[in-house]
């Protein structure tokens, strides 16, 4: 079941009617088992095999913790708890390659086998030292923690919710909001017109030159590379407004988790608007403890430790070399900037650019040339695949369009999605608040009404799968 299928739309009125006739004291339980429920519609066993133990193991560890007095014993716990959840996300990751002798006996072990396990187990690990360094306390109460970790919205591609963010708001006693409610259904709504209109409509000429590179040269390359890196934005971005604005029906508000990213204007300005919860979570749990470690090498140990993240990053997403490459990249942009920004200012008096009004149009230009690139790798099939891209992007001479050819399934396709695509990009984190204020109620319910027949008329729908499920 994914957030764009009809079973999903069966599935929210139903599980919120039994919330809202539930009694408070037992609507966690309600959340619970429709958690569980939705990640059991994968048919994929073990997938919930391994929520049930993360989340098991690492209430068991966080009351250790705080029984514990003696920091090594405080600290061997946690590292106990950090390992066997990393272990546990391994083992998911590690499942689809196993000798086939192994795999066939396990069902479904090649679909998606580890589907959102890293997005509750990176939750779990930061719930784990949070309450080692004593920023929160422990929770006493094993359903609550096991909901915090499976809450259904969340569960496929995050946000990762701190335990500090989200535990209060599960136990608060919900009461119907209408703005809350109308607020919520309109945040899915332009979700699923991300989804279906924009990212699956992309996809079309993302895949036809990236699955079939050896006919694209030149310009079907740069436009292939530049449709998938909005793709995998409006896909993803998507799929976050419809996690919010779920979650937002019960009463729970989730972390925003893009701001506009592509209109960042340096690669750390990038990571700061970009799946936001993540970039968060590798700060502090990864960048921060190696830039400790590496503080007596000065810039070089800073530049080192997000070379290593990023790095850790792209292993993260996958051990093939264009992962690997993706995140190398991303690690040396920004181990770059390290040593570059301090003479940035200089730079720009020197060439006379300081105050220009276009200085920060280039910049954001720069930036998402810099991402687009870095996307090539993540997107190709293979290194090689990848180096074809980057050498024959170029031969703009020799393009031939041609292999658009039977892309689109209507002349006015293009023009729908374009007048539509840099307001995405430019109002997307402010759309929902704009539209509240500034139109009234016909004008705004009329934007509505053609946000929902773009839907009907222009979204792919069959596909159903998401990017970065698969991570």
């Amino acid at each position: 079941m994914t957030f764009t299928s009809l079973s999903y739309f069966l599935f929210l009125p139903l599980v919120y009617l039994i919330f809202v006739f539930t009694q408070h004291r037992f609507r966690w339980l309600v959340l619970l088992a429709a958690s569980y429920g939705f990640y059991a519609t994968f048919n994929a066993p073990q997938l919930l095999i391994a929520l049930a133990f993360v989340s098991c193991f690492s209430y068991i560890c966080a009351l250790q913790l705080a029984k514990a007095v003696e920091e090594s014993r405080r600290k061997r716990t946690l590292q106990l708890g950090a390992t066997v959840c990393l272990l546990a996300l391994l083992s998911m990751k590690l499942l689809p390659r196993l000798p086939q002798s192994f795999a066939t006996a396990i069902p479904h072990v090649n679909l998606m086998t580890s589907i959102a396990v890293s997005y509750f187990t990176f939750q779990a690990i930061s719930y784990l030292a949070d309450v080692y360094l004593e920023t929160r306390a422990p929770e006493r109460h094993l359903g609550y923690h096991a909901l915090a970790l499976a809450f259904f919205p969340k569960l496929l591609q995050g946000p990762i919710e701190r335990a500090g963010d989200i535990l209060p708001q599960l136990r608060r006693h919900y009461e119907f909001n209408y703005g809350a409610m109308r607020s919520g259904m309109l945040l899915f709504t332009l979700g699923l017109y991300k989804k279906v209109v924009l990212a699956d409509r992309l996809a079309v000429y993302a895949d036809v030159v990236y699955d079939n590179q050896r006919d694209s040269i030149g310009l079907p390359l740069v436009i292939g590379t530049y449709a998938y890196a909005l793709q995998i934005y409006f896909d993803f971005s998507g799929y976050t407004d419809m996690a919010r604005g779920t979650a937002r029906m019960f009463g729970i508000e989730l972390t925003e988790n893009f701001k506009s990213p592509y209109l960042a204007n340096s690669i750390a300005d990038f990571w700061q608007r970009w799946h936001i919860s993540f970039s968060r979570w590798i700060l502090d749990y990864i960048f921060r403890p190696l830039q400790l470690a590496w503080r007596g090498l000065g810039q070089a140990g800073t530049a080192l430790a997000l070379i290593v993240t990023f790095l850790l990053c792209g292993i993260w997403h996958g051990t093939t070399w264009g992962f690997i490459t993706w995140g190398l990249l991303h690690g040396l942009y920004l181990a770059t900037s390290i040593y570059y920004r301090p003479h940035q200012t200089n730079l720009y008096k020197w060439l006379r650019i300081d105050r220009s009004k276009w200085l920060k149009a280039w910049q954001i230009l720069i930036t998402f040339n810099l991402v687009s690139f870095a996307w090539i790798f993540f997107r190709s099939q293979s290194m090689t695949s990848a180096w074809y891209a980057i050498t024959n992007v170029w031969r703009l001479s020799e393009s031939r369009l041609d292999v658009f050819h039977g892309t689109g399934k209507r002349g006015a396709e293009l023009v729908l999605i374009s007048l539509f695509l840099f307001s995405w990009a430019e109002l997307d984190p402010t759309l929902p608040r704009i539209l509240h204020t500034m139109f009234d109620g016909r004008l705004r319910w009329l934007y509505y009404y053609v946000c929902i027949m773009l839907i009907l008329l222009c979204g792919v729908f069959g596909t159903g799968e998401f990017i970065y499920g698969r991570f």
